[in-house]
């Protein structure tokens, strides 16, 4: 891994130039890791005069934070009367004396337009490694749908009297709970971070199948795995959705850029979708329309110097929708990711986690019974599978193109 890392760090300052300070100026801040991330996945119902406290797990840390709060999925303007941050103590309790109030160009509220995203200005909060992060979102109007992403895995808090609560180092207003993230779409570190691997999928990436409340989704393990060398992991997996064409979400070509090229350090970006286009409804069958998108994908991420790992599709029989016309493109858009030259590496995850009696199915000790998911164990193979991918074969510097 460490080879890996090496590559990483020769290619900042020719990824992002803007780094390297000037004869005779200041040194330049540190810049910017992304060290968490979820995809907006939906609306929700808008919770006016609520304060929302969402748990988010962080994977680097760094001497500031700021956090992308979204939009995205509304209707409406979106007004928030307050935005705060501090480490989690347990449940909705915070650390005492590290609560800060998030600002927006140093003003407290901010309306973010329809559509839009809007990053913080820098908290200075220092962040360990790891660490449980709260971000309380007040909403005192009815801002119309709520952009929200419905498989958290996370337990957060919700104060239904949420006026003045977004300041309360104590839990205790924060009666009920959500298990959805709202509004809160990333965290940023500012520090020695050495760049981000964005996990880039559908439910598998997600986690579905994991345990919730534990972080065990595979792109947390392998947050765990690479936290040594100062890379941070973001999770950008969204449950139901497609590579070809809209399912839960966009498609994974509309909103690449958006989920994973334009957050801040990605370095390398690592593919596990497909397997909803093959058992989803109409099916997917022909693996040169898979091809042409992975080269897009590539294409694009390449054009921002970020390096791409392709991930192979897992088996799924047993599972309600297994066909063995399924299974049949399902092998040869594998065939296409190991052999096809698409990628700049490759995790076999089929190979890792299928059953060596029935390929077509998981392991069983991999399955959490619906035979499509991975459960915790499966998920750490997975995320070693991803690990020894970049080990094996460390990203090569990518053709030089616009970085943030």
């Amino acid at each position: 891994m460490g080879r890996v890392v090496r590559v990483l760090v020769v290619l900042l300052p020719a990824l992002l130039p803007g780094l390297t300070a000037p004869a005779a100026a200041e040194p330049a801040p540190p810049p910017w890791t992304g060290s968490w991330e979820t995809a907006p996945s939906g609306t929700a119902a808008a919770l006016p005069g609520a304060a929302v406290r969402n748990v988010v797990h962080l994977s680097v840390g760094g001497s500031a934070v700021r956090v992308r709060l979204s939009n995205r999925l509304g209707t409406a303007p979106l007004h928030l009367g307050a935005v705060t941050v501090a480490l989690r103590a347990a449940g909705p309790a915070a650390v005492p004396g590290t609560l800060h109030t998030a600002t927006f160009h140093r003003a407290p509220e901010v309306t973010v337009p329809p559509g839009a995203d809007m990053l913080t200005d820098p908290v200075p909060l220092p962040v360990p490694a790891g660490a449980d992060l709260l971000v309380t979102v007040y909403t005192p109007d009815d801002s119309g749908p709520a952009t929200h992403h419905r498989t958290a895995l996370q337990t957060s808090y919700l104060a239904r009297a949420g006026a003045g609560r977004a300041a309360d180092e104590a839990g205790g207003a924060y009666a009920a709970t959500t298990s959805r993230w709202y509004y809160v779409t990333g965290v940023d570190v500012r520090g020695t971070g050495a760049g981000s691997v964005v996990a880039f999928g559908d439910s598998l990436t997600d986690g579905n199948g994991s345990s919730p409340d534990t972080n065990r989704r595979w792109p947390d393990r392998l947050a765990q795995r690479l936290s040594r060398h100062r890379l941070g992991v973001l999770n950008a997996g969204l449950a139901g959705n497609r590579l070809l064409r809209d399912g839960t979400g966009p498609s994974a070509l509309t909103r690449l850029d958006a989920d994973a090229l334009d957050r801040a350090g990605a370095r390398v970006l690592v593919v596990f979708e497909g397997i909803n286009d093959i058992k989803g409804l109409p099916p997917a069958g022909d693996p040169a329309a898979f091809a042409d998108a992975y080269r897009t994908l590539v294409a694009r991420a390449h054009a921002r110097g970020i390096r791409v790992v392709g991930v192979t599709l897992t088996p799924y029989r047993g599972y309600p929708a297994w066909t063995a016309a399924g299974e049949a493109v399902r092998q040869r858009v594998n065939a296409l990711i190991r052999t096809g030259g698409l990628f700049d590496a490759v995790a076999d995850a089929d190979a890792a986690v299928r059953d060596p009696a029935d390929p077509r199915r998981i392991l069983p000790a991999y399955d959490p019974g619906d035979h499509l998911h991975f459960d915790d164990d499966g998920m750490a193979v997975v995320a070693d599978t991803v690990d020894q991918a970049l080990t094996r074969r460390p990203v090569r510097a990518a053709p030089p193109g616009h970085r943030r």
